[in-house]
């Protein structure tokens, strides 16, 4: 099947990955710019994978004021390179995250911050719901490592579904920009500040 060059220029558009990228995808996908589209984040989630290990010492502290000042955010958001933080899609990256805290308000930034006293605690009561609900006890540990899975899902900021587009975490969303800035990228750290509390 031959891929019009107007066809790659779209997909170009829509993702931000590179000509020979995006003509590949379209190949693989028959064509098909949505198919083409999963191919092509999925191959920047695997690149983004392989860059974790990197350095990232660069990057900015966004803030992000909300309802007429009464919620403030600020969020360190770190890459490898001072060209990358100075991107556009590096700072709009940095202002989703801010607004995502600002409106959902997370406790953590990935899982490995949840305290295990808390983790264990959470287990507990979760496991004790499901006795006293009737649950036979073969299901028990299942039902309480659904309810565990969900809990990270509230308090996690990168397991968190992204206010502006729930199919997305806000860590596959930081994998997604990564993959096409070429770069590791990490959310370092935040903090949220609400009026009155």
């Amino acid at each position: 099947m031959e891929i019009s060059a107007v066809a790659v220029q779209a997909l170009r558009k829509a993702t931000g990955a590179g000509m020979m990228d995006c003509k590949k995808a379209l190949t693989e996908a028959g064509g098909d710019e949505q198919k083409a589209t999963e191919i092509l984040r999925k191959k920047g989630a695997m690149k983004a994978a392989k860059r974790q290990d990197r350095e990232t010492r660069e990057g900015l502290v966004h803030s992000y004021i909300h309802m007429g000042g009464k919620i403030g955010v600020l969020v360190e958001l770190n890459c490898e390179t001072d060209f990358v933080a100075r991107t556009d899609e590096f700072q709009q990256l940095a202002k989703d995250v801010a607004m995502h805290i600002a409106a959902s308000n997370p406790d953590v930034i990935n899982r490995e911050q949840v305290d295990s006293g808390v983790v264990s605690k959470e287990r507990e009561i979760y496991r004790e719901q499901a006795l006293t609900s009737g649950k036979p006890e073969k299901v028990v540990d299942r039902i309480v490592d659904g309810r565990l899975e969900k809990y990270y899902q509230e308090v996690c900021l990168l397991e968190q579904p992204f206010v502006k587009n729930p199919d997305l975490t806000v860590g596959q969303l930081v994998q997604e920009v990564a993959g096409k800035l070429g770069e590791n990228v990490q959310v370092r750290r935040f903090a949220r500040f609400q009026l009155g509390q």
